[in-house]
């Protein structure tokens, strides 16, 4: 498994491009669809089938002036990536993602702690918003422990919509996560 130490092999940070795209959509199948994302501990393979995002989703949120699509490198390779919308005074975070095998190795903390910079600087955000299926209880309480608390507001699972997987159980749902940059 890899691993970060602070101060030594720190990511390369930089907003996506369309040349990005098949490598960003097979870094988010592989942290959260499928065998090869048991490797890491984010998986939603017992949650979801199907796919997380494709080629077309992804390049709508390179397209909008709103949005940016954060990928951190290492060896020019993208490991892990995260998206960011601006929402008025908050930003949302989502498509999280890090390579299966540098899990648990300070990578995500280094993603987040950019976004949220990144979020302050560029739209002098407020807050931080996310939505996390609430049946993921180790993820949440790894966001909590970020600073993001729980607002206990939820929202429904798209079922019936294949672009975001094909639910393996009939009670799944959102959970707003929210975290202040001020």
């Amino acid at each position: 498994m890899e691993t970060v130490t602070p101060g030594t092999d720190l990511p390369v940070f930089r907003i996506a491009d369309a040349g990005d795209v098949p490598a960003l959509v097979a870094l988010v199948e592989s942290a959260y669809r499928g065998d090869a994302s048991r490797a890491g501990w984010t998986t939603e393979a017992d949650l979801l089938d199907g796919q997380r995002t494709d080629a077309a989703g992804v390049l709508r949120l390179l397209d909008d002036a709103g949005s940016r699509l954060l990928v951190a490198e290492r060896d020019g390779e993208p490991v892990a990536c995260c998206h960011l919308e601006h929402r008025g005074d908050h930003v949302y975070f989502g498509m999280f993602a890090v390579r299966p095998t540098a899990q648990g190795g300070g990578l995500g903390k280094l993603v987040m702690a950019e976004a949220e910079r990144l979020a302050r600087a560029e739209w002098d955000a407020r807050a931080m918003h996310m939505t996390v299926i609430r049946q993921r209880e180790e993820l949440i309480a790894w966001y909590e422990r970020r600073g993001y608390r729980r607002t206990g507001r939820m929202s429904p699972f798209p079922y019936g919509d294949e672009r975001f997987g094909i639910p393996r159980r009939a009670d799944l749902e959102f959970e707003l996560l929210i975290k202040d940059l001020v």
